[in-house]
């Protein structure tokens, strides 16, 4: 049996513990056993983290992995693969996949994969609805016991309150959150981009704001109505944080996530109508932006999470209107939060790994985004000094629809480790 991985000399930063400092680590049998300086153990491998950043593994909370049915586009294998290259060692998987993940026998299969052919941990969000279609509840309590970790019609909204009242209702029983895709449809109807000024300039029908704020507005009455649980998906606009504060300020309990695209685009960067910039919620306005950054330093939003969302080139290549909504971003996520939210001092760098890491955890209320001793040893090291262009060729997502491409980024993960096995090495 091997003796064990020594991690040594890296600034460990756990926001879990607000442990930050210079120490090694020592896994053996998959579980952190001892963190400290100078660990004197013997090893069967070693990993020299010298100058390196080591942080608990990233969790993502909302991925598109498109397995079962659209394989082209992503597979649980490739996704995972990619995940892995982005320091996540966790990622939760959307259940708006063909046919939709509301089956517990759905649930089994990407677990089932996930074990025979993914590379981190997959995890399955289920639907809400039936089909996802809004007329009837899933079976939650059957989904919750074959291992679904959230339910969500992501992609669609619950438009029937009643029907969002009562799944709001039976997920207090489960203890499982309830993940809102809040966008009137009747609203957004046939728009592509941010409705205002860019949309009128490019000859583009918009998506107005309300389309989304109208939605978080209801669902928010609903989860102070149930004293129930709510998180809300990539939040987008300046009026939905404002909702989102004053309803923590008056107890609702809701948690709400934003992407790293969202913090990082406006609707301004949208003139050569290049469709990897097409993407629900659409990017918004600046001023949209800058609020998006002050509700991440309040409080008001917990988690960043990525929307990963894979597409075919020639999907992609259609016109601006028709090609589908949608970016990949598990392999840019951890630069782009270290450019936009730790350059930029919105928060410290310890702040916004706990984006990344135990905040995800707690709302899932899962065992993970920490590194302590005697706990699984998920463990993503990363280079804050060393940066990288993000090439499509070197992408290991089967599709490569990213709006980063030819971007220079900081910070390049080395390193991503779970159960005490290293699944990705930069150099390899």
């Amino acid at each position: 049996m091997p003796e064990g991985l020594l991690i040594k000399g890296g600034r460990v930063l756990d926001p879990a513990s607000n442990l930050d400092e210079i120490c090694d680590v020592f896994i053996k049998e998959g579980k952190v056993r001892k963190i400290a300086r100078n660990i004197n153990l013997s090893y069967s491998e070693l990993i020299d983290a010298s100058d390196k950043i080591v942080i608990p593994g990233l969790i993502d909370m909302h991925v598109h992995l498109r397995e079962p049915g659209r394989e082209d586009e992503e597979t649980i294998e490739s996704g995972s693969r990619a995940a892995a290259r982005g320091g996540f060692t966790t990622v939760c998987c959307m259940p708006n996949t063909d046919p939709p993940i509301d089956d517990p026998s759905l649930v089994k299969f990407i677990y089932e994969q996930a074990k025979s052919k993914g590379v981190v941990e997959v995890l399955p969000v289920a639907t809400i609805t039936k089909n996802r279609e809004g007329e009837e509840l899933s079976p939650m309590g059957r989904l919750k016991e074959a291992g679904a970790i959230a339910f969500s019609d992501d992609g669609s909204w619950v438009t029937n309150s009643a029907l969002m009242r009562r799944a709001l209702e039976y997920v207090k029983m489960l203890s499982l959150p309830i993940i809102s895709h809040c966008e009137d449809k009747s609203l957004s109807a046939e728009g592509v981009m941010n409705e205002g000024y860019f949309s009128t300039v490019n000859g583009l029908a918009g998506i107005p704001r309300e389309a989304e704020e109208v939605a978080i507005f209801r669902d928010l009455a609903l989860a102070k109505m149930t004293d129930s649980s709510l998180h809300l998906a990539h939040v987008s606009t300046a009026n939905s944080v404002r909702l989102i504060r004053k309803a923590k300020n008056t107890g609702i309990k809701v948690t709400a996530e934003v992407t790293p695209h969202h913090l990082a685009i406006s609707d301004e960067g949208i003139t050569d109508f290049n469709t990897n910039t097409k993407v629900n919620p659409p990017f918004r306005g600046k001023e949209d932006i800058e609020l998006l950054k002050e509700s991440l330093r309040d409080n008001t939003i917990d988690v960043i999470a990525t929307d990963h969302a894979p597409h075919t080139v020639e999907e992609k290549e259609r016109d601006y209107e028709e090609a589908p909504f949608g970016v990949i971003g598990l392999e840019t996520a951890l630069s782009l939060v270290l450019r936009e939210v730790v350059e930029k001092k919105v928060l410290s760098l310890m702040q916004a790994i706990a984006r990344l890491t135990v905040n995800p955890a707690r709302i899932l209320g899962i065992d993970r985004g920490e590194i302590r001793e005697e706990v699984k040893a998920n463990i993503t090291i990363f280079d804050p000094g060393k940066s990288w262009l993000v090439r499509e060729e070197e992408f290991l997502s089967q599709s490569s629809n990213s709006p980063f491409l030819g971007w220079k980024l900081p910070g390049k993960v080395e390193w991503t480790i779970i159960g005490g096995k290293v699944v990705y090495r930069s150099e390899k």
